[in-house]
């Protein structure tokens, strides 16, 4: 007896020809409406960053300043087809895949730390030196 009333209340009304249809679509619209959010959000802005990505990597050249993915900055020294000579300290070349390429040094924020510190470094030096005894009267 308890089983029939659980048949009977999952079973619910029937449907007419029109309204089976138009409830298919309707049942779908929330998973479309999800696609068309993700594409706008994430798929769209991704395939955006990979083709900037494939340009600048399409159009180094000796002497820019690049990281790697793995975080080694260092500048351009040779270009092959797939490989590229990165000079990482003064006589120190190392060869990395064209792919492991991440980008521009000068965008990374490592850099912009490390030219502040520099930049502040001989701001400090340049103070010491106004104050000398010289320029003192």
């Amino acid at each position: 007896m308890f089983w029939t009333s659980v048949a009977h209340a999952m079973g619910g009304a029937p449907q007419g020809a029109e309204g089976g249809a138009q409830g298919g679509l309707i049942s779908f619209l929330p998973l479309i409406l999800m696609f068309v959010i993700f594409y706008f959000l994430l798929i769209r802005p991704q395939q955006k960053k990979q083709k900037d990505l494939r340009n600048m990597i399409n159009n180094l050249k000796r002497g820019d300043r690049v990281v790697t993915g793995g975080g080694i900055l260092g500048r351009i020294e040779a270009l092959r087809d797939d490989k590229v000579d990165v000079e990482v300290a003064q006589g120190v070349v190392l060869t990395v895949l064209r792919s492991y390429i991440a980008g521009p040094a000068d965008a990374s924020p490592a850099v912009k730390k490390v030219d502040k510190k520099a930049s502040a470094k001989e701001e400090k030096s340049e103070d010491k030196k106004d104050d000398s005894p010289d320029k003192k009267k």
